[in-house]
């Protein structure tokens, strides 16, 4: 569970920043910009996506610590389920459910007319919020065996 916690906190405050900065790049279904503070709760449910990032390493892994040292496939199940998350989710809340939509200063896609920016995230962080708690969690576990 203190893992499972650990990724939470740190991908959601990572990703609150990211969605403030990209805020700019979106508007709500009324045609009005998104506030920057609902921009950053979302990193609430960002938080979440790499917690199913997480979980789809478990099952290729066959391990809870496979982020701990996650190697050439840990990695790549961190960018291919990082892009298949994103992408759907994008696609998902833009064009099905209507959520949000894209200023015309949002870098698409060709061919997808998805975001740029909220995939390139899904890409970037995890990998970050996984080295972060790995390293945090090999600094507590050498702290507790002395």
């Amino acid at each position: 569970m203190r893992t499972l916690t650990s990724i939470f906190v740190v991908a959601a405050l990572l990703n609150a920043p990211w969605e403030v900065a990209q805020s700019g790049l979106y508007v709500g279904q009324d045609g009005i910009s998104i506030p920057w503070w609902h921009c950053a709760f979302m990193g609430l449910g960002d938080g979440v996506l790499i917690l199913v990032i997480f979980f789809i390493g478990r099952i290729v892994r066959g391990c809870w610590e496979w982020f701990d040292h996650p190697g050439v496939r840990g990695y790549a199940t961190m960018l291919i389920s990082g892009l298949a998350i994103s992408i759907a989710t994008e696609l998902m809340m833009v064009y099905v459910a209507h959520r949000w939509s894209y200023t015309e200063s949002m870098p698409l896609i060709p061919g997808l007319g998805v975001g740029i920016t909220p995939i390139a995230q899904m890409l970037i962080l995890p990998p970050f919020v996984f080295w972060i708690v790995a390293r945090w969690h090999c600094h507590t576990n050498a702290r507790v065996r002395f």
